[in-house]
C-alpha cells in the first residue's frame, strides 16, 4: 500500500475531537456509509496490463455547497444553457490527471483519481478515512468551504496524510487554523484584496467608499481591505451597509444614489459574496467612478479570458473536455493534481513522507500557465502565485503589479509575510 498509515493514527488522541467524530467512524465500512454519499466514483487511465502501481489521489467535495449556488437571475459563466449547473472544481482535477499521465514513465507509476460527494462535512471526513483505510490514499483534494477544510484538517493532523484546498479562501486557514499537512493551492482572501490594493494604488484611485454586505463573509472581506489599505496607503472614507432581498422597508436603503452619495470618492469597493447586489453598482453610484471588490473589477486566481503565458492551451484543453469555461476552483484542482504529480517525479519516491517532504522543501517549482513560477510559503504552505484582476470579458492586469517589490520573493508581497503570520505548525 502506498504512502499508507494505520488507521488508528489518522485521528489524533483528543478527547474532544474524538467525540466528534466516534460515530463516523462506526459507519466507514458499512452500508451506511453508502447512503451517506451522494456520488463517488473513480478515473483510472491505466492500462490493464500495466505493472506499475497505482498512485490514487482523492477528491472531496459536498453535494450541496452554497458557494457553488446562482443566486438570483445573474448566472456568473453564460456560455451555454449547461455552463452554470455545476461550477464546482472536479472537472479540472480530470484534466488534471489527463495532463499528469504523461509523467507516469519517469514517475514509475500509474496516476488515478477518486471522486467522493459527500453529503455534508461528517461524511465528507468519512470518506477520507474509508478511502485512506481501503485504498491507501494519503493525498487529498478538497473542495470545501472554509470550516469544514478546517475541522477535517485538525481532525487528521499527524495521520501520515497530505491535504490539499483548492478553493478555500479564508484567512484563518493560513493564520490561526493552519496545519502542518495542509497546502493551499487558493490564494487566500489577503492575497486577492493586496492585488486589487495594488492596482488601485498605481492608479492613483486612493480614496475608497467602501459598501458592504450582511454576511459574516463580507465583514471578512472588508476587513482584509482595511489591512491591505494600511499596508499599501490607501484611504477608506466610509463603510456603508446595505440589505439583501427585495423588502420594501429597506429598498430606500440599498437606493444607490443614497448609498454613494454625500461623499468624495475615486472608486468604489463592494463587499457583496453572494454578489446579486453588486450586479448593480458599475454604472450606478452617484459619482462617475469605477467599481471594484465582487463586481466590476475582480480578483481572482484563474480567468477563461487570460491570453499569456499558455493559458489558451489549458483553456482549448479543459474545454474540449468539458464543453464548459475553466474557473478558478478548476484550476486549483487542476493545479492541485500537477503539484501532486510533481512531487512524486521530483521527490522520486511514491512514498508519502517523501513527496510532502519535497513540496515543502523550497525546492518545488509549478507551472501554473499564470507567467511565474510557484512554490510553497514555508511559514503557512500557501502556494505563491499571480493574482488575475478581471472585468466578467477580460483580464486588466496581473498583480504583483509593477513597482511592488519583495526583498526576496515579489510575490510575497500579496497576502501574509513571514512576519506577519499567527501560523504555528
Amino acid at each position: 500500500m502506498i504512502g499508507s498509515t494505520r488507521r488508528e493514527d489518522v485521528i489524533p488522541k483528543c478527547d474532544e475531537i474524538q467525540a466528534w467524530i466516534g460515530p463516523v467512524r462506526r459507519y466507514t465500512g458499512a452500508l451506511a456509509v453508502a447512503a451517506m454519499f451522494i456520488g463517488a466514483g473513480a478515473i483510472v487511465y491505466a492500462d490493464e496490463t500495466d505493472s506499475r502501481p497505482v498512485f490514487t489521489i482523492g477528491y472531496v467535495d459536498l453535494a450541496e455547497d452554497v458557494r457553488y449556488d446562482d443566486w438570483g437571475i445573474h448566472p456568473t459563466d453564460i456560455r451555454s444553457a449547461t455552463a452554470i449547473q455545476d461550477r464546482r472544481g472536479y472537472p479540472g482535477a480530470v484534466l488534471g490527471l489527463s495532463d499528469i499521465k504523461r509523467l507516469e514513465r519517469m514517475a514509475k507509476a500509474s496516476f488515478a483519481l477518486e471522486h467522493a460527494r459527500a453529503a455534508d462535512e461528517t461524511a465528507a471526513l468519512a470518506a477520507i478515512i474509508r478511502l485512506h483505510d481501503e485504498q491507501g490514499i494519503d493525498f487529498f483534494l478538497l473542495d470545501l468551504p472554509d470550516h469544514a477544510v478546517a475541522d477535517i484538517a485538525r481532525a487528521t493532523r499527524g495521520g501520515g496524510l497530505v491535504l490539499i484546498n483548492v478553493s478555500a479562501t479564508g484567512n484563518a486557514l493560513r493564520n490561526d487554523d493552519c496545519q502542518p499537512h495542509l497546502i493551499h493551492i487558493a490564494p487566500s482572501r489577503a492575497m486577492l484584496i493586496d492585488g486589487l490594493t495594488q492596482f488601485l494604488v498605481a492608479k492613483k484611485w486612493r480614496e475608497v467608499l467602501v459598501l458592504q454586505g450582511p454576511h459574516a463573509e463580507d465583514a471578512e472581506t472588508v476587513a482584509a481591505l482595511e489591512r491591505s489599505a494600511a499596508l499599501f496607503g490607501l484611504d477608506l472614507v466610509e463603510v456603508r451597509q446595505f440589505v439583501l432581498g427585495s423588502d420594501p422597508r429597506a429598498r430606500d436603503l440599498n437606493d444607490l444614489d443614497f448609498l454613494t452619495g454625500g461623499a468624495d470618492y475615486d472608486v468604489v469597493f463592494v463587499a457583496d459574496v453572494d454578489g446579486e447586489f453588486a450586479h448593480g453598482v458599475p454604472y450606478g453610484t452617484k459619482l462617475p467612478v469605477p467599481v471594484v471588490g465582487a463586481s466590476g473589477l475582480v480578483p481572482r486566481a484563474w480567468h477563461w479570458s487570460h491570453l499569456r503565458h499558455g493559458a489558451p492551451q489549458v483553456h482549448g484543453r479543459f474545454e474540449r473536455m468539458h464543453d464548459r469555461r475553466m474557473n478558478e476552483a478548476d484550476w486549483g484542482a487542476w493545479m492541485g493534481m500537477k503539484m501532486v504529480a510533481e512531487g512524486v517525479v521530483r521527490g522520486r519516491s511514491l512514498l508519502t513522507s517523501d513527496i510532502e517532504a519535497y513540496l515543502n522543501s523550497g525546492k518545488a517549482r509549478i507551472d501554473g500557465s499564470k507567467g511565474k513560477v510557484m512554490g510553497l510559503r514555508p511559514w503557512s504552505n500557501q502556494l505563491r502565485q499571480p493574482i488575475l484582476l478581471t472585468t466578467p470579458e477580460w483580464v486588466v492586469a496581473l498583480a504583483p503589479v509593477k513597482g511592488f517589490r519583495h526583498r526576496t520573493n515579489d510575490l510575497d508581497t500579496l497576502g501574509y509575510e513571514s512576519r506577519d503570520t499567527t501560523c504555528e505548525f
